[in-house]
C-alpha cells in the first residue's frame, strides 16, 4: 500500500499559507523525514512573489520546467515585475475563485502548485507531500494536478471529509477529467453541483501518465477513518490522527459546544481518538497535536503509529515561510513567557475552531482592521431561492454578508484568515498607508519551541528533527 515510499517517523505539518513553503519541505525531506508544502492560496503566493521581483529567481527556475509549452511565458508576461513593486504599489489580484473558472485561471493554480512541489523536490530524491484544506474546495482539482505534474508523493487533506479525493487522484494520474461534489448552502438545487477540472482544457492530455500519489486524510476520530476507508471512491493509504492541540483549524468538540473561562471550546473524553480502533484498520497512521516531543514520539510508536506529524516546532524554524522579523519576535515572546495560544471558536469563517497566537501588538492591529474580502478562498457558495449561486464569507463587511442572506450574528469575531496569513509570510496587501496585519496560528506546544530553541534566537529544521529523534538529522 505504501511500498512506494519508506514510512517516515516525522511528517512536517502543512501550515498556513506558505508557512510550510518549499524551503522548509525541501530541508525536512533532505533530513530523511516527509517534508510537506501547503497548497492553500498558493496561486496568490506565486503571483505576489513574481510581483516582488522573484528574489533569487526560484519561481522562474521552476517555471522553466513546467511541461506545458508557452504557459510559463504567458504567466511571466502577465505578473513578473523585474524590479518589483514600488513602495506604495498594492499587489494586483487574481480573479476570485468561483464554481466555474476559465482554463486560464485554473492554469495559474496548476502552475503554482507545480512550482512549490518542484522546488521542494529539487536536489534530492526523497518524497514530498502536499497539504490542502478540504473546506477550500474550488481550487482543489487544479491544485492536485499541478502538484502531480511535479511528482508529489503524498497528498494530505483535513478540515472536512475528503471522500472523493482518491478517485480524483486516480483520474488526474491519467490526465482524465476529475469531479468533486460542491458543498453548497441554501435551497436544494434540482441536481447536485459539481466542480470539474479537465487537463485537456489546458493541454495536459498529451502528457504521459503520472504517478498517483498516496493519500493521507486528516481525521479526529476512528469512526471517520473507518468511513473514509469504506466509502471513499478510491484507495486511502494512511491517516493523520489530529488532536485539538494542533495548530490551525481544529475539529469542533463532539456534542454541544461549551466554552471554558477563556472562551475556548472544551474538549472531553469523547474527543479522544480510539487508537485500538485505528490499529485495527490495518493502515499506517501518524499522531498529531501534542506529540511534538521526544517522549511523545516514543509513545506514538508504542501505540502502533508509524510516527507523528509536527507543525508548531517547524513553523518557527529558519526555513519556514514566516518572515525572519516576525519569527524573531515570536521566539522572543515565547522565551519570555509573553505569548499564549487561544483556540478561537469564532475567528475562522469556516465555523471550525481556529488556534491563534496572541502577541499584544498583533491583537491591536487586528482589532483596528477594516473588514474586506478580496481573496475569497473561504467563501461559501449559496444556492438562492431564485436558482442562482452566490458567494459569501462571514469575515466580509457585515452589511454585504447580511445582504446575501447571512445572519449578522455569524459575523461577530470573524477574522480574515486569507489576508492575515499572507501577511505572516511577507506578502501583506497594502491598504493605503497600512499593510494588512499578521494573524498567526500556532499549536499549543510553545514549551517545545522553547526547548528546541534552547535560548538561541533561531534554529533550523534539522534541529527539530535531531531533538525529536535524539539522532543527528541526515542532512
Amino acid at each position: 500500500m505504501t511500498d512506494s515510499i519508506a514510512l517516515p517517523r516525522i511528517i512536517q505539518g502543512g501550515m498556513g499559507i506558505a508557512v510550510s513553503n518549499w524551503q522548509l519541505a525541501n530541508a525536512v525531506s533532505r533530513a530523511g523525514q516527509l517534508g510537506v508544502v501547503s497548497g492553500t492560496a498558493i496561486d496568490t503566493v506565486l503571483v505576489r512573489r513574481l510581483q516582488d521581483g522573484d528574489p533569487g529567481g526560484h519561481m522562474r527556475r521552476a517555471l522553466a520546467h513546467f511541461p506545458l509549452a508557452g504557459a510559463a511565458n504567458t504567466l511571466l508576461d502577465a505578473w513578473f515585475l523585474p524590479e518589483g513593486r514600488a513602495p506604495d504599489q498594492p499587489y494586483r489580484l487574481l480573479p476570485v475563485y468561483r464554481r466555474t473558472m476559465t482554463p486560464e485561471r485554473q492554469l495559474v493554480t496548476v502552475m503554482a502548485n507545480f512550482v512549490e512541489v518542484f522546488l521542494a523536490k529539487e536536489g534530492h530524491s526523497a518524497p514530498v507531500g502536499l497539504n490542502l484544506l478540504t473546506k477550500v474546495q474550488m481550487p482543489t482539482l487544479p491544485s492536485l494536478y499541478g502538484a502531480m505534474l511535479a511528482g508529489v508523493d503524498v497528498v494530505i487533506m483535513g478540515a472536512g471529509i475528503p471522500r472523493e479525493i482518491p478517485g480524483a487522484l486516480d483520474a488526474l494520474a491519467m490526465h482524465a477529467e476529475a469531479a468533486l461534489r460542491l458543498d453548497i448552502e441554501g435551497p436544494k438545487a434540482p441536481e447536485p453541483f459539481q466542480l470539474t477540472f479537465d487537463p485537456a482544457s489546458i493541454g495536459g492530455d498529451a502528457l504521459p501518465p503520472l504517478t498517483r500519489p498516496l493519500f493521507f486524510p486528516i481525521v479526529s476520530a476512528s469512526s471517520l477513518a473507518t468511513t473514509l476507508l469504506r466509502k471513499s471512491n478510491g484507495r486511502v493509504d494512511g491517516f493523520i490522527v489530529e488532536g485539538p492541540t494542533a495548530g490551525g483549524h481544529n475539529a469542533p468538540p463532539r456534542g454541544a459546544m461549551q466554552l471554558n473561562e477563556r472562551g475556548e471550546p472544551i474538549y472531553g473524553p469523547r474527543d479522544v481518538v480510539d487508537l485500538e480502533a485505528m490499529r485495527a484498520l490495518g493502515v499506517p497512521f501518524w499522531l498529531a497535536g501534542g506529540y511534538g516531543t521526544p517522549e511523545r514520539l516514543q509513545v506514538a510508536l508504542t501505540e502502533g503509529a508509524a510516527g507523528i506529524q509536527v507543525g508548531t516546532l517547524f513553523a518557527y524554524c529558519n526555513e519556514s515561510g514566516i518572515t525572519p522579523e516576525l519569527r524573531s519576535r515570536i521566539l522572543h515572546a515565547v522565551s519570555h513567557d509573553q505569548a499564549a495560544v487561544f483556540t478561537d471558536p469564532l475567528a475562522s469563517p469556516t465555523g471550525y475552531p481556529f488556534k491563534r497566537l496572541l502577541v499584544p501588538e498583533h491583537q491591536d492591529a487586528l482589532a483596528a482592521r477594516e473588514r474586506i474580502c478580496d481573496l475569497g478562498y473561504l467563501r461559501q457558495p449559496v444556492h438562492t431561492e431564485e436558482g442562482r449561486v452566490i458567494y459569501r464569507c462571514a469575515s466580509e463587511p457585515e452589511a454585504q454578508y447580511v445582504a446575501k442572506g447571512g445572519e449578522e450574528a455569524d459575523t461577530v469575531g470573524r477574522q480574515c484568515l486569507c489576508n492575515g496569513l499572507l501577511a505572516d509570510v511577507g506578502l501583506a496587501q497594502l491598504r493605503g498607508d497600512r499593510e494588512e496585519p499578521s494573524l498567526i496560528t500556532s499549536g499549543d506546544d510553545l514549551a517545545g519551541v522553547a526547548a528546541v530553541a534552547a535560548g538561541r534566537s533561531q534554529y533550523a529544521a534539522y534541529d527539530v528533527i535531531a531533538w525529536l529523534t535524539g539522532e543527528p538529522a541526515n542532512v
